[in-house]
């Protein structure tokens, strides 16, 4: 690899433009996307070439690391396909829309020795590495349970959007937001070994789900109750960690979701209330070049990423479970 990474994106919308201008300690070399005047715009703003095709995107020769920024459908194979040229890989949620494509991705990256990491950034927010240094320095005592709920209102059309073709999405609101709240859920308290829930239709005249609720245990017992939703009719962040000695609440992820909140209530040896402390963070997020930026660190040490296909493929069978659990269908699609 070279002494500056050289990155190509493939997918330069929304996500694709966010992942340009992340990429901290590496440069922006290659842009593709189904709509060549994207990639067109994306490559003039940061001084790179837009190509015709991902197939080319991924197998320049001048291309270190490919960002797969795509719609779920084309996350598996352009990932393959970067991984078999010999590339590092950041492929966004979900990474594959069931777990055959996420193991097919696994097994080309165990075949030729690539890295991929998964686009968790939630994982990276302020808030969310407050939380994780508290509870691994033991602040709240063994952990109990887990209550997170994520939410935003849709927008006029997204109904016809492609999230809402399962073809396109392998799903709908649980696999969107869904796979974030399941990743953080396990992040927190380990893999899950029980799985009830249901995935519904209650108000988007589409084929896939906007909302969906879990139970979820863990393998020491303890549970996560997850609801996310595409009616939250104002935009919502909000994760709660409960231990025996205290709790966490993190609310907000910046911009329409409000500003993000950390607060640590600790319990006092004669209870009642308690010891109350916090932290706001108003700034822009920074969770995306974090996450790149040790996602450079992974492959400068070969070191396998923290938020890497197990974890997508961990997000995706809880994906998986609950949709077979209701049964595919949409009692509620008007």
């Amino acid at each position: 690899m070279s002494s500056v990474p050289r990155v190509a994106i493939v997918g330069c919308g929304l996500i694709g433009a966010k992942r340009a201008a992340a990429l901290e300690g590496a440069s922006l070399a290659v842009c593709a996307d189904a709509v060549p005047e994207r990639a067109q715009q994306l490559a003039s703003r940061c001084n790179a070439r837009a190509v015709e095709n991902w197939q080319e995107a991924v197998s320049a020769p001048d291309v270190d690391i490919v960002v797969v920024a795509t719609t779920n459908d084309a996350l598996t194979p352009v990932a393959i396909a970067a991984i078999q040229a010999g590339k590092h890989v950041l492929v966004e949620k979900p990474a594959a829309r069931n777990l055959e494509e996420v193991d097919r991705l696994i097994a080309a990256s165990r075949a030729h020795g690539g890295l991929v990491r998964v686009g968790f950034n939630h994982r990276y927010h302020p808030a969310m590495l407050a939380a994780r240094s508290a509870v691994d320095l033991g602040t709240l005592g063994p952990l109990m349970f887990l209550r997170g709920r994520y939410g935003h209102g849709g927008r006029l059309g997204y109904e016809r959007e492609w999230r809402a073709d399962p073809e396109r999405s392998g799903g709908g609101e649980l696999i969107d937001q869904g796979v974030h709240l399941i990743d953080l859920a396990g992040w927190f308290l380990g893999r899950f070994t029980e799985v009830r829930g249901t995935a519904a239709t209650f108000f988007w005249d589409m084929p896939v789900d906007d909302n969906a609720f879990m139970l979820l245990q863990a393998e020491r017992g303890q549970m996560a109750f997850l609801h996310v939703s595409c009616t939250e009719w104002k935009n919502l962040f909000s994760l709660e960690i409960y231990g025996r000695d205290g709790k966490i609440a993190i609310d907000g992820l910046g911009g329409s979701y409000g500003v993000e909140r950390f607060t640590l209530y600790k319990m006092l040896p004669e209870m009642g209330p308690p010891e109350t402390t916090g932290a706001e963070y108003p700034r822009g997020d920074r969770s995306w070049a974090l996450e790149f930026a040790e996602f450079l660190d992974d492959i400068r040490l070969g070191r396998e990423p923290a938020a890497g296909l197990d974890a997508a493929r961990a997000a995706l069978s809880v994906v998986e479970r609950i949709y077979q659990q209701s049964g595919n269908s949409q009692p509620f699609l008007r």
